[in-house]
């Protein structure tokens, strides 16, 4: 492989950053709720919980890996009643998630990630039980420096919705497989320009925080 080519090897996967969104996304606007979806319950109401990444953020485009280790959000249950939807999902606000201890798979290329804006985890009562972060227009970027300077922006014409699966338990875990989130990237030589969408799988444990002996729940 040449040192162009890797170059823009190493240029795609940092595209695939964007995609985190523990960050993490399909489609381009937020998935709306289903016209027959069933009830849900979010509990205990009102009750404050952090996200914590378990093990690491795997984000593919192509061959090419990127890796992150750290990756933390917070975020509230709404009170009552707005914790139960009746006909649909019941979404909670969550601060912007944070990235760090990213590596690539090719030498020579790092990335920083950056976020704002209003984000949210939406939850959907079913077998299994659906989860769909949003990530606001912009809301994520990522600086890449190395072999070549580029920035890549997440969701950069409209909110993005990041399909993923809710599980109860002791803690209960948030997880992303292959969500898709699309994406700009603008630079010089070497960034890979014609990037549009990148991927990544990431496994959140979630604690409540209001009281660290009970679970955040997800039931009709």
């Amino acid at each position: 492989m040449t040192s162009r080519t890797r170059t823009r090897t190493a240029l795609a996967a940092t595209a695939a950053a964007a995609g985190l969104a523990l960050g993490a996304l399909s489609g381009t606007t937020a998935a709306a709720a289903p016209a027959l979806a069933g009830s849900t319950t979010v509990t205990p109401a009102g009750h404050a919980f952090k996200a914590t990444l378990t093990g690491k953020a795997t984000l593919k485009a192509g061959s090419v890996t990127v890796t992150c280790s750290v990756s933390v959000s917070t975020g509230s249950v709404p009170a009552a009643p707005g914790n139960h939807n009746a006909a649909g999902p019941v979404s909670s606000p969550v601060t912007p998630p944070t990235y760090s201890s990213c590596t690539t798979s090719i030498p020579g290329v790092s990335a920083t990630v950056t976020t704002s804006g209003a984000w949210s985890v939406s939850m959907q009562n079913g077998s299994p039980i659906t989860a769909t972060m949003t990530v606001p227009t912009g809301g994520m970027v990522v600086h890449t420096s190395g072999l070549a300077t580029c920035t890549v922006t997440a969701a950069p014409l409209a909110p993005a919705g990041a399909a993923g699966t809710w599980t109860n338990g002791a803690p209960p875990s948030l997880a992303f497989a292959g969500a898709v989130v699309p994406v700009k990237v603008v630079g010089g030589f070497g960034c890979p320009t014609s990037a549009t969408t990148s991927t990544f799988t990431a496994t959140y444990l979630v604690t409540d925080t209001t009281n660290p002996s009970q679970q955040i729940n997800v039931t009709s």
